[in-house]
């Protein structure tokens, strides 16, 4: 009835995938096909942008991550905790979703992209060098980023896991630190970062994306 459209080492489908994990749902998750360009493949035919991962349900399509999650909460609910209850904390947590999707995981892909010949076609392969203000600009941001969240972990209290501040948080955090780390000044955020890595669901997605470490054009780091 569910299947689920990606790739195991994109953060973007670990966010989709989290949920269905952390609720046991089950789905039948369908590869992208290797060698072929993302806009001949299904999600880039179907997806307005032809980005991973698209969810169809029941012949329904759904895109974007996001959204993936709250049609989750709404119509494959479980233990998991996706969105709050309380209108006042969804508002929160839908908040910081937006600041991890955008501010982290948006700069961390900023400067990973630096490094293809196109963005837009990562299997045209990388440059020879990154594209060095690009870098600079993507890791300035990042660590503008990181500060902020910083500040407010010590002045909120984020939703109990799983929920959409998790499925946004773990892949976020999981790939920023490779490319910029968080490092020991910022406490709050390393210790969720630890904390989010711990979670089955999350542990899961990670061992999951193993193989396909050699890919990351920075060189992924021999930790996690």
């Amino acid at each position: 009835m569910l299947e689920l459209h990606g790739h195991l080492f994109s953060s973007y489908t670990w966010k989709a995938l989290i949920p269905l994990y952390a609720n046991g749902t089950p789905f039948t998750f369908v590869p992208m096909e290797d060698g072929k360009p993302l806009h001949q493949q299904f999600c880039g035919r179907v997806h307005p942008g032809g980005h991973i991962p698209v969810l169809v349900d029941d012949g329904k399509v759904i895109v974007e991550a996001t959204t993936i999650v709250e049609h989750l909460a709404v119509h494959h609910p479980g233990p998991a905790p996706l969105i709050p209850a309380d209108p006042a904390a969804a508002v929160a947590a839908r908040m910081i979703d937006r600041v991890f999707d955008n501010y982290v995981m948006g700069n961390m892909q900023r400067v990973v992209s630096a490094h293809f010949i196109s963005r837009d076609r990562p299997e045209m392969g990388l440059r020879e060098e990154p594209i060095a203000e690009e870098v600079a600009a993507g890791k300035k941001r990042l660590n503008q980023a990181y500060d902020w969240l910083e500040t407010w972990l010590g002045e909120n209290t984020l939703p109990p896991h799983t929920s959409l501040v998790t499925c946004a948080a773990a892949p976020s955090l999981f790939y920023a630190d490779w490319v910029e780390p968080i490092g020991p000044a910022r406490p709050r955020l390393g210790s969720l970062r630890a904390e989010l890595l711990a979670l089955p669901p999350v542990k899961r997605c990670v061992d999951d994306a193993r193989p396909y470490r050699p890919y990351f054009p920075l060189g992924a780091p021999d930790r996690d």
